[in-house]
């Protein structure tokens, strides 16, 4: 499901508003040099998330699925003097990568990457009382979704932000008969989120570069 308009807005918007960057170009060269799958977040859709993650002054930010690092440069520029990016992924490789990426972005020194299963490192950060996280991005297996809400909300205070992405699959979110596990996870997911005592949230559709999806915002709000 595409539509070519999709991507020559993408474009209109990167080439205006975004504008080019190589940094960030060079990340994505080093990814597919790599043979990283193609699925980090667009260039307009990234500096989406530093706008947000500026907006609410967030000092800590955790994302969940790293792959190349190309959102966490992102997320990392919006901090302030002093704040932390901790960044979790399963794959070694990708983890190598994204640590050269985010080295070349200079931005080394603020962001922490943790290589292993996402569930057991939130749950050791749990166990830790780290401090809470201002804004959380969910970019990582969707299966496994519904098993980071929880943790996430943890690992949250009030005001925290948190942000599910490919939350809408080309549409399948509506059709509980998938086959696609996939679905079952953003579904349950979405479901989690709506029933949750601590979030308020919405789900906003997307279009673009990387096709037809979306994101689940949730703000913890107690």
């Amino acid at each position: 499901m595409t539509d070519v308009r999709w991507d020559d807005v993408d474009r209109y918007a990167s080439d205006l508003l975004v504008r080019p960057d190589e940094t960030l170009a060079a990340a994505l060269r080093a990814a597919d040099a790599a043979g990283l799958p193609p699925i980090s977040v667009s260039p307009p859709q990234g500096k989406f998330l530093m706008l947000l993650a500026q907006a609410i002054g967030a000092c800590r930010i955790l994302e969940i699925g790293t792959l190349a690092g190309y959102s966490a440069i992102w997320l990392a520029r919006a901090l302030p003097a002093g704040g932390r990016l901790v960044t979790l992924e399963v794959d070694a490789k990708h983890a190598r990568v994204a640590r050269e990426n985010i080295g070349r972005a200079q931005l080394a020194d603020i962001v922490d990457i943790h290589e292993g299963r996402a569930i057991e490192t939130l749950e050791r950060m749990v166990a830790a009382a780290v401090d809470a996280f201002d804004l959380i991005f969910i970019d990582a297996d969707k299966p496994s979704y519904p098993l980071y809400l929880p943790l996430a909300v943890e690992l949250s205070h009030p005001g925290t932000l948190i942000i599910a992405d490919n939350v809408v699959r080309k549409g399948a979110i509506v059709d509980p008969d998938s086959s696609d596990e996939r679905v079952h996870g953003v579904r349950r997911y979405n479901e989690l989120v709506a029933r949750h005592p601590r979030l308020d949230a919405t789900l906003l559709q997307t279009v673009g570069v990387k096709g037809y999806d979306g994101f689940t915002l949730a703000r913890v709000v107690k």
